[in-house]
Formats: structure tokens, sequence, C-alpha cells
């Protein structure tokens, strides 16, 4: 008999509250968006703070201009989560019903798009106080793993964003009928444990890497580096696991059983890795840029 793993006892929210009438709760994936995006602040304070980690000219920034971005990062990750979810993944749907944009309190965000929010506000801010756009973009993507890693594991809680069916015996049986619609062995089905793939390859091991350079190879004094290698190591981890991922369910199809957005002759691109393939050309050619121009 197949072996697989039960999915734990784990709700998605941690504590509820009822006040005249009204119910609120913290939920693991709000606490793991604000635990994400203080660690990400701190990571990046330190390594401004940290002098033999720049040029001679200084750090980018300081701790109070970071402080100000903060609000700035945070406008531009839930505008363009939102409203990447809204173009890349429900466009129909949205335009039909335009009303539905802003309520994201009934879920639909997207990863692409918060970080063209980011960049977007980054680049902005950048510019209007006179600061260097590349090194700005270093300090910023420094964290962001953090916040990958605990959301991630926030999805595994919340048993979302599961991966396709597998035989492996780490599979996972997710609750909810459209986890086990594929009723494998005796009506259960087990699926790829998709959103911990990423939690470690996008999360830990990119984290560990940027860390690396930044602190053992003065990746910061070659401005673009370490922004060029969150683009390249995000972009090659989420197209791979997007190849064990379940794709979102606007994409399947009787005759595309696989969810891919791009489909010729039988092989094809699901929308994750159509949009995670700019983010590794984009991420290899600051990295050769910042090597010609530190050499």
């Amino acid at each position: 008999m197949q072996a697989m793993i039960q999915f734990p006892e784990i709700s998605p929210e941690i504590f509820s509250v009822s006040f005249a009438g009204f119910e609120f709760a913290l939920r693991w994936y709000a606490l793991a968006y604000i635990v994400g995006i203080l660690l990400a602040w701190q990571i990046s304070r330190r390594a401004l703070e940290t002098a033999r980690l720049w040029p001679a000219r200084g750090a980018p920034m300081d701790r109070l201009q970071l402080e100000d971005f903060l609000t700035w990062a945070i406008a531009g990750v839930i505008l363009g989560g939102r409203l990447g979810f809204v173009l890349f993944y429900q466009p129909d749907y949205y335009l039909a019903n335009p009303q539905d944009i802003l309520k994201i309190w009934q879920g639909g965000m997207a990863f692409h798009g918060g970080m063209l929010g980011v960049v977007i506000a980054g680049w902005i801010f950048a510019a209007r106080y006179g600061l260097p756009k590349l090194s700005i973009a270093d300090v910023v993507v420094l964290g962001v793993p953090v916040g990958l890693l605990l959301g991630r594991i926030a999805n595994f809680i919340n048993a979302e964003l599961w991966g396709r069916p597998t035989d492996l015996p780490w599979g996972v049986a997710f609750p909810g009928f459209d986890a086990q619609a594929c009723g494998q062995i005796a009506g259960l089905c087990a699926r790829h444990p998709s959103q911990l793939y990423e939690a470690l390859l996008e999360g830990a091991v990119l984290l560990t890497v940027m860390l690396w350079l930044a602190w053992r190879k003065d990746a910061l004094k070659a401005p673009g580096t370490i922004t060029g290698v969150f683009f390249t190591g995000y972009g090659t981890a989420r197209f791979l696991v997007e190849f064990v991922r379940q794709p979102d369910p606007q994409f399947v199809s009787e005759g595309n059983p696989l969810g891919l957005a791009l489909h010729l002759g039988g092989y094809g691109l699901t929308m994750g890795q159509i949009l995670s393939l700019p983010m590794v050309l984009v991420g290899l050619w600051l990295i050769r840029r910042a090597a010609k121009v530190a050499a």
C-alpha cells in the first residue's frame, strides 16, 4: 500500500475574539506577512549599519530612509500583488466584475505582481530622494526570502496551493474536496507539499546564499549583484516547483489537464513559469552587469 502523510490538524486561525457582534481572528497567513516584513526590515537595517559591506562612499541610505521606504514597500506588495492576480490569473472574471478587484479579503494575491509593485515603489522612492537605485534594490531584496519562507509555510497550514498527485512517500493527503479529487487509494489523494518545496528553495536556500554573498563575498560592493541573485534564484526555484504544483483551476480543462497557460504540441508552460522566466533573464543580466562594472 502506498505511504502518505495525513495533513496535520492545524487551524488556519491562531485565535479569534468576538466583540460587539463581530469576530476578529488572527490567522497564520497574516502573522507570516507581519513577521516576514519585520524580519526583512531587520536584515536590511543590519546590512546598512555594517560599514564593511559597502564601498568607500558608504551605505546607499540611512535607517530613517529605510523606515520611510517600508510604507512604500507594503503598499507596493499589496497593490501589485492584487493587480498581478487580477491581470495574470483571472482577467476575464474581474473585467466582468470590476467591483471585486479591491476585495483582497476574499483572497487572490500574486507574488510576481507584488514583486513588480515593490520594484516600482523602490524606483520612485530612489528617484525622489536621489538614491542609487541598484544599491537600494539590493538592500530591499536581502530579507525578502524570509517573508517567502514564512508565507509558504502559512500556505501549507492553510492547506492551499498544494501540488499535483504523487506516489512519493512524503505525499500529503490535504483536506477538502478539491484536494482529494484524484482519489488514488481508498478515496485518498496524496499530493506534493509544494508549499514546503518553495519554502525551502525560495526561502531557506535563497536566504542563505544571499546572506553569504553579502557578508562573506562583499556582494553589496557590486550594486545589482544581490538583486540579480534574488531574481535568478526565485525565478529558477518557482519554475522548477511549477512542474509539481497544482495549477490554478481556471487554467485546467478537459483538453488541458496540466493547466498550461501556453501549450504547443503537448508541451508548454504554466502561468507561474511564464512569469518566472523574465525574472531569471533579468537576474542573470544584473549579475553580469555588476561583474563588468566591478572588474
